[in-house]
């Protein structure tokens, strides 16, 4: 079995029937979905999915592209939504320097206000990160170490060395495809191999063979693919790598795995 560890179902243009998004995913042996929030409305509609299908489950948070609308009532809202229990981590959360969305200063407000409510929830951490690894790195590695997820992982090798100082998990999706992505490939061949984990992202980033068209989540099993080349296994041993990996960041998703 594959998990889809971040897939966006709940992008209501993007997949109008996730009902239907669910069944090829399961089909294609995708057993679990988690799906993630950008602000409160979408982390409510993840929130309500994930209550309708037994295949899915949420993470819920402000995206850095949203802070400039978050504000505490918001942060509120996530604590509740917290609670719920197919709710398995607080996310996405972290730092966008390439867009323009938001300021550095409503960003670095949202992404502390929501680091802080991990602190006090326990929840793990799954991040956002792009063109700003070197701050977000700076920030949390001035904190107490916690269990956090680097959604999409796109730093460099040092970036990447300083994740592992922190014992942090690293999410893989479509770009390990790419013909530009050497760099990537070469990253994660010397990352522990029990921290990291697939998604696609979708409906973004689909994967070679499918790049340009609407992504989908039961096209993990190309990322799986990919990942099992780089790592030199069996993509069946890659997809029991990934599960459990996926299952000791989030919990047991209702499954029962064993490698």
């Amino acid at each position: 079995m594959l998990i889809d560890t971040h897939c966006h179902l709940n992008d209501r243009e993007a997949f109008p029937l996730p009902e239907v998004a669910i069944a090829e995913a399961v089909s294609a042996g995708v057993g679990r979905l988690i799906v993630v929030g950008i602000d409160t409305e979408s982390s409510q509609y993840a929130v309500e999915l994930a209550a309708r299908f037994e295949e899915v489950y949420a993470v819920v948070g402000w995206h850095p592209n949203h802070a400039s609308q978050y504000s505490k009532a918001d942060l509120d809202s996530v604590r509740v939504m917290l609670k719920h229990p197919k709710v398995v981590a607080l996310g996405e959360i972290g730092l966008d320097y390439f867009r323009d969305h938001a300021t550095r200063e409503q960003q670095y407000k949202c992404l502390l206000d929501q680091l802080e409510l991990a602190t006090e929830t326990g929840a793990p951490v799954v991040f956002h990160c792009r063109d700003a690894y070197d701050d977000l790195l700076d920030v949390l590695e001035s904190r107490t170490p916690f269990k956090y997820l680097f959604h999409c992982f796109a730093g460099d090798r040092e970036h990447a060395e300083r994740a592992v100082a922190l014992d942090c998990w690293f999410g893989v999706d479509g770009p390990i495809t790419y013909k530009s992505s050497d760099s990537l490939r070469e990253i994660l061949k010397v990352v522990p191999q029990n921290k990291i984990v697939v998604e696609t992202d979708a409906p973004w980033m689909s994967p070679v063979p499918n790049r340009g068209q609407r992504n989908k989540p039961a096209w993990v099993p190309l990322v799986n693919a990919a990942l099992a080349e780089v790592l030199g296994m069996q993509q069946e041993e890659c997809a029991k790598l990934t599960t459990a990996n996926a299952l000791s960041f989030f919990g047991d998703l209702g499954v029962e795995f064993t490698v």
